[in-house]
């Protein structure tokens, strides 16, 4: 019989980076530490919960590790409050304030570690938000939490229906609608100046054919190589660094 503390759905965090900043976004609803655990970490965590009001439960190490799907948690896992995505209206006012800003769409990213990676960059280089489908796409969950180190904390999400209305709606508000191809103009050469929305494929089917359509031009990375593509979370990384680096 499983541990009646086990968490069977998505509202969980762990890890130590997922977890602090949970707590400190004022996310945490209950913080497990594992009961053997010392050190600095363990001061550190516990006095923030602590702080925020948090309730604290000491477990052993084989519980926290069912509570993470076998993941490492490093000794911590924390019950969170459901994640709340943005409204779709609130990124693109948040983008119009800005100059040269970049929205990023997923079209059906399925690996959290992928999504969770995508995040970290998006934080780094100053992405105004990203857009997720509700459907055959992964949605943040655990596993993408702990990749993401705490950046989907940071970075605002909407999730939506339609992604074919959610880019006229883009294109009604002045965006460019960009997507990745291994045909399209060099990655290198890319104007990215005006308000931009970049499109990452499928990790094994790329953009969808009906997406394709509404795409005013497709973006390519050089690659001399045997391999022909590069993992979606690499591509959109070299992708959001170029636009990064044409602000700077």
């Amino acid at each position: 019989m499983k541990n009646k503390e086990i968490i069977e759905n998505d509202d969980i965090v762990y890890g130590v980076h997922a977890v602090v900043e949970s707590l400190n976004a004022n996310r945490g609803n209950k913080l497990y530490i594992q009961e053997d655990l010392r050190g600095k970490n363990v001061d550190k965590i516990k006095d923030l919960a602590r702080d925020k009001k948090v309730s604290i439960s000491w477990t052993p190490k084989k519980t926290l590790s069912e509570m993470a799907n076998e993941a490492v948690h490093q000794g911590f896992v924390l019950r969170v409050s459901e994640y709340a995505y943005s409204e779709l209206n609130d990124i693109i006012n948040k983008a119009k304030t800005e100059d040269n800003p970049l929205i990023l769409i997923l079209d059906g990213i399925t690996d959290p570690h992928n999504f969770g990676s995508i995040l970290r960059t998006a934080d780094a280089t100053k992405v105004c938000g990203i857009v997720i489908p509700k459907h055959r796409a992964v949605g943040v969950t655990p596993v993408v939490s702990k990749t993401s180190t705490g950046a989907a904390l940071h970075m605002p999400i909407a999730r939506v229906t339609n992604l074919s209305q959610t880019l006229d709606i883009l294109k009604e508000n002045g965006f460019w609608i960009f997507g990745t191809d291994m045909d399209g103009t060099s990655s290198h050469t890319w104007n990215t100046a005006g308000k931009l929305a970049l499109i990452i494929g499928n990790e094994g089917k790329g953009i969808s054919q009906n997406i394709k359509k509404q795409v005013d031009e497709m973006i390519t990375i050089p690659m001399d190589g045997h391999v022909q593509s590069l993992n979606a979370s690499v591509a959109a990384a070299i992708l959001m660094y170029e636009v990064y680096r044409n602000k700077l």
